[in-house]
């Protein structure tokens, strides 16, 4: 699905899928994560740069009692982890073994307390769902991405399953359609205001591209960035605008923001080897742009 300047102007869809049909979003789901914790400190004035509230981390005692949401959303807070999928690891056993996913990424050690270090972790979103519901009451926590994001955007596809202690799984398991990951895009590259209201907080869309210390400019806070900085490994897509952040999700599921071409394009198809040349693909369809 290709979205420019708020209009579908083409979309593509494989036999037995179409308009409605609800995708999975793996890790595209991050971001959303990280949307609902705009739509908190929106609503609920939560502060991201005092420490998590996280249970296991209250006492004064623990290294990880410092630890704020900041460093979570950006991937900072320097927990011990493995995002691997070929082998047991520590994301495997948190998605597929453990009933309360926010609990076991919660007892891990710490690897640094620098707040330097960056490591993707599918774990640290999790904790960031675990906030989300912990903030909320529990009548709440459950409709709140419904009532505060999806109903505001028209998104009625949507639906995200939770672990075995009913938090959403916030690093994984949204499903939605095409158009509706376009529309999730769309309102970050309308500066998180739908139909004149503001759902994100004013500056919010800004701070998820801020880039996490240590990732050497090519993440941002629950958003992955393609501008790189000078001197570190080029950008994925090298020939595309250095403005891009995007969400992306284990398959390469991606939903890309493009704010200097007003454009959004969404494209779910499996590719579960990683080697979907996006750079060529993203620059065609510029190119088709340009030449209209």
């Amino acid at each position: 699905v290709v979205v420019h300047k708020g209009r579908i102007i083409t979309e593509r869809y494989a036999e037995g899928i179409g308009k409605n049909t609800p995708l999975t979003g793996w890790s595209m789901s991050k971001s959303i994560t990280g949307a609902l914790i705009g739509t908190l400190v929106k609503e609920k004035g939560f502060d991201i740069h005092a420490p998590a509230p996280i249970p296991q981390w209250s006492s004064p005692t623990d290294p990880h009692n410092k630890v704020t949401t900041n460093q979570l959303m950006h991937m900072n807070y320097g927990g011990k982890w493995l995002e691997d999928y070929g082998s047991p690891s520590a994301a495997t056993k948190m998605l597929y073994l453990s009933k309360d996913m926010a609990a076991y990424t919660a007892q891990l050690p710490l690897e640094d307390v620098s707040d330097t270090f960056w490591l993707y972790s599918s774990g640290t979103t999790n904790l960031l769902s675990r906030i989300l519901k912990q903030e909320l009451e529990d009548s709440l926590s459950l409709h709140w991405p419904y009532v505060s994001l999806f109903s505001k955007i028209g998104v009625t596809t949507a639906l995200w399953e939770t672990d075995g202690t009913n938090t959403y799984v916030g690093s994984s398991y949204l499903w939605a359609s095409a158009r509706d990951w376009a529309r999730m895009g769309l309102l970050y590259l309308q500066d998180g205001v739908w139909g004149g209201e503001r759902i994100l907080p004013e500056g919010w869309v800004e701070y998820t591209q801020e880039a996490a210390v240590g990732s050497k400019g090519s993440y941002g806070a629950q958003f992955w960035l393609n501008r790189g900085l000078p001197g570190a490994e080029e950008p994925r897509m090298p020939d595309c605008p250095k403005d891009i952040f995007y969400m992306s999700g284990f398959e390469n599921q991606r939903v890309l923001i493009i704010p200097s071409y007003d454009m959004v394009v969404v494209r779910l198809g499996q590719d579960y080897y990683r080697n979907f040349d996006f750079n060529g693909f993203l620059s065609e369809i510029l190119a088709a742009y340009q030449t209209e």
